[in-house]
C-alpha cells in the first residue's frame, strides 16, 4: 500500500443498533385514569468506546420521565449505538467527528425507538426535539476546559 492510500481519511458506518431499552410504568394502572397533564423530563448523553484500531462505538442515550405531580407515569431509558470506522483523520477532527457527526447519524434512530416504545405503552408518543450536537459538543469542551483550570 502506498503512503497516499494509507493516509486517505476513512469515515464509514459499520452498523447502527438499539443497544438497550427499558420501560417502566410503576404507578399503572391507577395513574392512567388521571386527567392531569404530565411533566416530561428528557436527559441526553453521548458516549464513545474504542473497539479496535480505527473502530469506535458511539452511543446516544435518552432518559424520558413523565410525571404527574410526584408520581411517575412512565420512565423510558434507551441507548442507541453505532459502530464506525474512522481512520487517518487529523487529530483535531477526531473529537468533532465522534461528538457531532456520529451522534447526528444515530439520533434519528433513537428518536424513533423512544417514540415507538412510549406509544406501545399506551401513551401519546413523545417526540424528542432535534438536537444541535455541535452546540452540545462545544459546551462539553468549555466545561472540560473550565474544570481543567480549577
Amino acid at each position: 500500500m502506498s503512503d497516499e492510500q494509507q493516509a486517505t481519511p476513512v469515515f464509514q458506518i459499520q452498523r447502527v443498533y438499539l443497544k438497550d431499552m427499558s420501560l417502566e410504568q410503576p404507578n399503572s394502572p391507577a395513574i392512567l385514569t388521571s386527567t392531569a397533564q404530565p411533566s416530561v423530563d428528557i436527559q441526553l448523553g453521548v458516549g464513545m468506546e474504542q473497539l479496535a484500531d480505527g473502530i469506535v462505538e458511539v452511543t446516544v442515550t435518552a432518559t424520558v420521565t413523565a410525571k404527574i405531580e410526584d408520581k411517575t407515569m412512565f420512565l423510558v431509558e434507551a441507548k442507541q449505538a453505532g459502530i464506525f470506522e474512522v481512520r487517518n483523520l487529523p487529530e483535531d477532527q477526531m473529537g468533532p467527528v465522534m461528538g457531532i457527526a456520529c451522534p447526528q447519524i444515530i439520533y434519528p434512530y433513537l428518536r424513533g425507538n423512544v417514540a415507538d416504545v412510549i406509544q406501545r405503552a399506551g401513551f401519546p408518543p413523545v417526540h424528542l426535539a432535534e438536537i444541535n450536537f455541535q452546540a452540545m459538543y462545544e459546551q462539553q469542551q468549555q466545561q472540560q476546559a473550565a474544570a481543567a483550570v480549577q
